[in-house]
């Protein structure tokens, strides 16, 4: 189970425990545990869902956030570690870096914002939020105002027509793929921050062959939180009792796959191919090649699926699709993998690392951040 999927559940979980606040990181400066949209579901009973750090900040949102539900105002808290009495006077973190977090209480603004990430996760659709983290004493209920686009819709939770016009430029102009910070000015002369974020649904992995080596596999993505599909011919393996957590099983023969990963596969899935059988995975290929997926791996050794591109490539296929460069294989990072279960965590890894557009190198080795950095910048609305 993925953070929005937990923080969900969660909030349907007991109308007794009901949700209070909200929290999410909305701006960081240096080292810290969490980026800019890390969230923490908290209700009332002080249960959690979901983390804005590695353990050091939540007991003390926990109390903030109660003070929070009853003012009805959300309020930024700045937890600063890059001093370093911070480790003996402060909380702890030794992290080196500035963290920031927006609480709010759960209004209707929050039970809207609620709503959209569970069609995220529902419907597997991506979702935009632009939300004030930042305004002028003068204006205090600008704080936490935003807009969400869903559908190519959006809806405001804030009645300023300029902060409502600043959020949705914001939403407009914002990079597609990640979260971004900015500075703006109205056009009366206010500034706002505003946080950008894309928040996108777990990712889509389908496991073609649904033997024992496919369990520890399935297992290892579920637990990242990731909407995985197993697929095989085989009723006797692709059961539930062999895969507990997998999201869906389709147990269907291979004249029907067709049309089946047209439905099941988009552009930006993952895929491994690992049914052992030579021609069943020629014909999936076939299959998986044209649709561009994000990540495609075969399992097997290098010569082997060169001899099936070679092959395919013979019969007729697009040589420019039958290219080795667009399959990993052997698919999984190099960590000396020689059981199931070492496989399948170099072949999550590795993907893994393909989302995340790294080489999956050792972090001691790598120079600069280990995060992207997120550089906040100006502008007018």
């Amino acid at each position: 189970m993925n953070e929005i999927e937990a923080i969900i559940r969660l909030a349907k979980e007991s109308t007794a425990d009901p949700p209070i606040a909200m929290a999410v990181v909305v701006e960081i400066d240096g080292s810290v545990y969490r980026r800019p949209g890390a969230r923490m579901l908290i209700t009332a009973s002080g249960r959690t869902a979901g983390t804005i750090s590695g353990g050091c900040l939540e007991s003390d949102i926990r109390e903030r956030a109660a003070m929070v539900a009853a003012s009805g105002h959300p309020v930024v808290v700045t937890y600063d570690s890059s001093a370093p009495e911070d480790i003996v006077f402060g909380l702890g973190l030794g992290c080196n870096g500035v963290v920031r977090v927006l609480i709010e209480p759960m209004t209707e603004a929050g039970s809207l914002l609620l709503e959209v990430l569970e069609e995220v996760v529902s419907l597997r659709r991506t979702a935009s939020i632009a939300t004030v983290y930042r305004c002028e004493s003068s204006f205090p209920d600008a704080l936490g105002c935003r807009a969400l686009r869903r559908n190519g819709a959006d809806q405001f939770t804030c009645e300023d027509s300029l902060v409502s016009a600043a959020l949705a430029h914001a939403l407009t102009s914002a990079p597609a793929w990640r979260q971004s910070s900015r500075n703006v000015s109205l056009p009366d002369g206010r500034q706002v921050g505003i946080l950008v974020e894309q928040v996108a649904p777990p990712p889509s992995l389908a496991v073609f062959g649904a033997g024992d080596d496919a369990m520890p596999l399935v297992s290892f993505a579920k637990g990242l939180g990731w909407h995985v599909t197993v697929v095989d011919s085989r009723s006797a393996y692709a059961t539930r009792d062999r895969f507990p957590c997998a999201h869906s099983l389709l147990c269907v023969p291979l004249e029907e796959l067709g049309q089946l990963t047209a439905d099941l596969l988009q552009p930006d899935s993952l895929a491994v191919v690992m049914t052992h059988r030579y021609l069943t995975d020629k014909e999936l290929l076939k299959l998986l090649l044209p649709i561009g997926l994000r990540y495609l791996g075969v399992l097997g050794p290098k010569t082997r699926t060169c001899r099936l591109l070679q092959e395919i490539e013979e019969e007729g296929f697009d040589p420019r699709l039958a290219s080795f460069d667009r399959v990993n294989s052997p698919c999984g990072l190099d960590i000396g993998a020689e059981t199931p279960q070492e496989v399948a965590l170099s072949i999550v890894a590795e993907m893994q690392a393909v989302l995340a557009g790294r080489a999956g190198g050792s972090l001691r080795n790598r120079r600069g951040r280990i995060h992207d950095a997120m550089e906040p910048h100006s502008a007018a609305a």
